[in-house]
């Protein structure tokens, strides 16, 4: 606790955060728990992609990410470019003033230093970047906290991804890959550490908190078109995995299954409207998640799952449901390895309806020793993160690691 007369820590978190993305918002509740439990002397706010959604959530203050609201929006006008280049410049003066007024600022999660969906320079890596630039320019200590990375062709993107890394206090990434996509891009992880996606540190729903059938299979779906280096064929990987999902629902269906789908981000809705025009049955059902503890619930609820989004892998894990990965990256193919489920992994790219129901087949005949294995990996998860958060206190309030130093040697 703060001492009387003692300036408390003020602690700032910075993201996509608030603006629809559930795995961004779940790495944020898992980083407040932590801050309320460990440090709740702290003062804390946040700049991010949806104030209003993060205080409403939340109950912390919030500012906009972007001086231009249309940060988002494709400029097409000269007028739209314009107000968005003038925003870039007054960025970097109201990044700066943020971070000034912060003692440690934590970036949770997310995949920031990576580039496996579509990305533009000038989004978020250079968000990343006045950031970093700016702790490193008044001293405040910027943390990467559990991020993911990955290698990235793009050279600007990657220039700024390589830097904002280089100039934060403190990294940990939530995979071994991670980790060595950084080393490769020129940073020096010798005192970097990997531990479990902060998500593994929510809280658990009991198994059957939603109300699903027997036997009802969740399928998470997302508004897939590849990423970075797939812009030539973004339509046709988006026609391929919808054709293949529509097909493996329709099979589930046939066969008597309810199917419930889930989103992960809120532009998954216009999937799930495409899922339900082509399998017209009452067996297939929607949720409206809001967060992963919903996602969680629905996970726990059923008696396997398939999924894209890397955070609806993570929920169904967490939860001890054996799940099938449609993987896009190879952040998915790492977290399907470290729980024990290497083995079933189906590219998102090119999904084969025939080949994916083969495996989802085999993952239900191994579902009671899939999820003995979960339970098994999730009790490590939940050491592995602690050490994560002791760690993290130890790094960025080093004043209140050595009063519990020195209380426990009392």
């Amino acid at each position: 606790m703060t001492s009387a007369g003692e300036t408390p820590v003020r602690v700032g978190v910075f993201g996509l955060l608030g603006s629809g993305n559930l795995g961004n918002d779940g790495s944020l509740e898992a980083v407040l728990g932590y801050l309320r439990a460990e440090h709740p002397e702290a003062v804390v706010d946040a700049l991010c992609g949806g104030p209003e959604a993060v205080t409403a959530r939340f109950g912390i203050p919030a500012t906009r990410l972007h001086w231009y609201r249309g940060e988002y929006r494709t400029a097409s006008r000269a007028g739209a470019i314009a107000a968005k280049g003038l925003g870039k410049l007054v960025d970097v003066f109201r990044t700066a003033a943020w971070v000034r007024r912060h003692d440690v600022v934590i970036v949770p999660g997310m995949g920031v230093l990576e580039a496996t969906l579509p990305l533009r320079p000038w989004g978020f890596p250079y968000s990343l970047f006045l950031l970093c630039a700016s702790g490193r320019l008044f001293g405040t200590r910027v943390a990467l906290v559990g991020v993911g990375a990955a290698a990235i062709r793009d050279r600007p993107t990657r220039a700024l991804v390589r830097w904002s890394a280089r100039l934060a206090a403190y990294r940990s990434y939530r995979d071994a890959q991670s980790r060595d996509a950084m080393r490769a891009m020129g940073v020096d992880t010798a005192r970097d550490r990997v531990y479990p996606d902060l998500a593994f540190s929510l809280p658990t729903p009991p198994a059957g908190a939603a109300s699903g059938s027997p036997g009802t299979v969740c399928v998470g779906v997302m508004d897939f078109h590849g990423g970075n280096d797939d812009r030539a064929r973004a339509d046709e990987i988006y026609r391929r995995y919808l054709d293949g999902t529509i097909r493996f629902v329709r099979t589930l269906v046939g066969e008597g299954r309810p199917v419930r789908l889930l989103t992960g981000d809120d532009c998954d809705a216009s999937v799930v409207a495409a899922i339900l025009d082509a399998v017209d049955s009452a067996l297939v059902t929607a949720a409206e998640p809001a967060s992963l503890a919903d996602l969680m619930k629905e996970m726990a609820a059923a008696d396997t799952a398939v999924a894209v989004r890397y955070h609806n892998l993570v929920c169904a894990l967490k939860t001890g449901t054996p799940v099938l990965a449609l993987s896009y990256a190879a952040k998915s193919d790492a977290l399907m390895d470290r729980m024990g489920l290497g083995a079933f992994c189906h590219p998102a790219r090119e999904v084969d309806a025939d080949r994916l129901l083969e495996q989802f087949r085999a993952l239900e005949r191994h579902s009671a020793g899939l999820r003995q294995t979960l339970t098994e990996r999730n009790l490590a998860a939940a050491r592995q993160l602690d050490h994560q958060f002791a760690a993290l206190t130890a790094a960025l309030f080093p004043a209140a690691d050595h009063a519990q130093t020195h209380q426990e040697a009392r």
